[in-house]
């Protein structure tokens, strides 16, 4: 993967394995979105209801963005979508992203889970593991992330890992207005409650795409 160092990224934790999306990877991921499903049908977590896309396109659509993300990966603006993997399974996808992120240091998250893998504290482990690519690894002073109001389960996990509010903003969700909850974590609030017991590997080739002072 010498053209394109992102794919040897990993992040290993006691439970989890994260790697960054290849081709393949992104056709099980979009395997896994339509037949396994992310959320119930009465209900929906994204901005972008991309879920309720039919087959063949919800899985065309997916490899899109993947591709999409790609080739807008450069230090003003990247998104690491990490595919997770429980004992050689894959159970969704973690992603990671900066904006200007050599200048600001602050990362947004945001994940799913095919909803078999659901309830199990996969959530929390896997954002965890990216927060610690993003303090450990690349410096970042701030992560920040979102969930809509009636979402518990995100902003459980959000909780237990030590962000704190930030607000809320009015979205649309399906046409509909919704309230957003924001939430933000300092790299001090990381840190007290930093784990020795994750790895990454592959990050130093990949600093060059993503900090401009690298």
């Amino acid at each position: 993967m010498h053209h394109w160092p992102l794919f040897d990224l990993r992040i290993t934790t006691p439970r989890l394995e994260l790697r960054y999306t290849d081709d393949d990877i992104a056709a099980e991921l979009m395997t896994l979105a339509a037949t396994d499903g992310v959320h119930a049908p009465d209900f929906m977590p994204f901005s972008t209801p991309w879920t309720r896309l039919e087959e063949p396109r919800l899985q065309q659509e997916g490899m899109k963005f993947y591709w999409r993300t790609r080739a807008e990966t450069g230090p003003d603006h990247w998104m690491l979508p990490m595919a997770v993997f429980e004992d050689g399974t894959l159970v969704g996808m973690q992603d990671l992203k900066g904006v200007r992120f050599s200048v600001t240091r602050s990362v947004l998250t945001g994940s799913w889970l095919g909803r078999s893998h659901q309830g199990k504290g996969i959530g929390k482990e896997m954002r965890s593991a990216v927060l610690h690519l993003a303090f450990a690894e690349l410096g970042a002073e701030v992560a920040e992330t979102s969930a809509f109001a009636d979402n518990p389960a995100s902003i459980g996990v959000t909780r237990a890992l030590g962000y704190t509010d930030n607000g809320w903003y009015l979205d649309v969700r399906e046409g509909q207005q919704a309230r957003h909850l924001r939430f933000l974590m300092t790299r001090e609030d990381w840190a007290a409650r930093r784990r020795d017991d994750i790895t990454v590997e592959g990050v130093e080739p990949c600093l060059s795409q993503l900090l401009a002072d690298a």
